[in-house]
């Protein structure tokens, strides 16, 4: 029973969507008529993502291919530049999770190893700012993306029109606050220095799997490979590289979204409240999934007001800048949080600080720049 409650209170947003799914078949009885309430080619396709990135997580692919870029930097503002960006940019297509996960706690090594850690809180903040942005830029950049991309049936070309433009905007306003730093050169190069992983070179035989099962999810994506021949190759191609992966699949994910899923059909089931949330909804997608967001979180907020809403664009934007604002906006933002807490137990409070003052500046602007409506980025 202690193994339970430990559970359920360490991951607050899925007990709360079980909860509410439970609570809600008070009013509408289980039936087999559930299994239609369940996006199953979301479900599929986010399970092949998430195996492909933990195998290639688990044999340190992108971290060592962070390592390799570090060989040609030569100041501090190069060294943050190349620390904040490589999320920005991996995040579009290894997940900001995954991107956090991996450049974070290499960031705090490599800024003990030049010591200057005076300056970790400026980058850990910026880096996760950057992968939630960055993430926004493509359909498995984040798992709201993902949803939505298949939820409101976007094809390729109307999801970047929607989004690039609030991706490169949020490039320009990271490069302007890396810029604001010193010009500092390193004491010593970072190509005389030890690596920081030491890892072992790849296993070919793993790597080339783990590039194939991307590749299909990319094709899974641009609806030219169907969800069961996607999951039937994974499957096969996980095994063959490494079972282990299987083990490393963020299963919660998948049980929170069939939470959600169950609850959100039941709730549509009842006229009075369907009718009540889309009036709440209507015309207010954008500003509604942005303030969710800062309660919830935006993985949940998505799915939450989609079964209420048909105007797709505003909400992919809206749970995408929800990201922003408070620690929990973006379960991703915690990853962070928790390796700067573990580390510099003493820096907590101002890593959080600093963490909201720059969200809710960044927040800001990009909600201007959604709402101007010469601006064009809302059309």
């Amino acid at each position: 029973m202690k193994r339970i409650l430990s559970f359920l209170k360490k991951d607050a947003v899925l007990t709360a969507a079980w909860t509410l799914a439970i609570l809600s078949m008070a009013a509408v009885p289980p039936s087999i008529r559930y299994i239609s309430y369940l996006d199953l080619h979301t479900l599929g396709l986010l399970f092949c993502l998430m195996a492909t990135m933990a195998g290639l997580q688990a044999m340190g692919f992108f971290h060592q291919m962070g390592e390799s870029l570090l060989m040609r930097i030569h100041s501090l503002r190069q060294l943050e530049m190349l620390l904040v960006l490589l999320c920005f940019f991996s995040s579009m297509f290894i997940t900001n999770d995954v991107a956090l996960i991996t450049f974070v706690p290499f960031a705090i090594e490599l800024l003990k190893m030049i010591r200057r850690e005076d300056r970790l809180i400026p980058v850990v903040v910026l880096q996760t700012i950057a992968a939630n942005l960055g993430s926004m830029a493509t359909p498995i950049g984040n798992p709201q993306n993902l949803y939505l991309y298949s939820h409101y049936h976007l094809g390729m070309g109307a999801f970047l029109r929607i989004m690039l433009p609030f991706a490169l905007l949020s490039l320009l306003l990271i490069l302007l606050a890396l810029l604001r730093g010193k010009n500092q050169p390193l004491s010593f190069g970072l190509s005389e220095m030890q690596t920081v992983s030491g890892a072992a070179p790849f296993c070919r035989k793993s790597l080339l799997s783990y590039l194939l099962m991307f590749l299909l999810c990319l094709g899974a994506v641009g609806k030219w490979i169907p969800i069961p021949f996607l999951l039937l190759a994974v499957v096969c191609l996980g095994l063959f590289a490494d079972r282990a992966i299987f083990s490393k699949v963020d299963y919660s994910l998948l049980i929170t979204f069939a939470g959600f899923f169950i609850f959100i059909g039941n709730m549509k089931q009842i006229p009075w409240i369907s009718s009540l949330f889309q009036q709440l909804i209507t015309g207010n997608e954008l500003l509604c999934s942005v303030a969710v967001s800062q309660v919830i979180s935006n993985v949940p907020a998505a799915l939450l007001l989609s079964g209420f809403t048909d105007q797709g664009a505003s909400l992919l934007i809206g749970t995408n800048l929800g990201g922003l604002g408070t620690l929990i906006a973006s379960m991703a933002s915690l990853i962070s949080y928790k390796y700067v807490a573990r580390d510099f137990p003493g820096l907590k409070g101002k890593y959080l600080a600093h963490f909201t003052a720059m969200n809710v500046l960044f927040l800001a602007i990009l909600l201007l720049a959604a709402a101007a409506p010469q601006s064009g980025l809302l059309s």
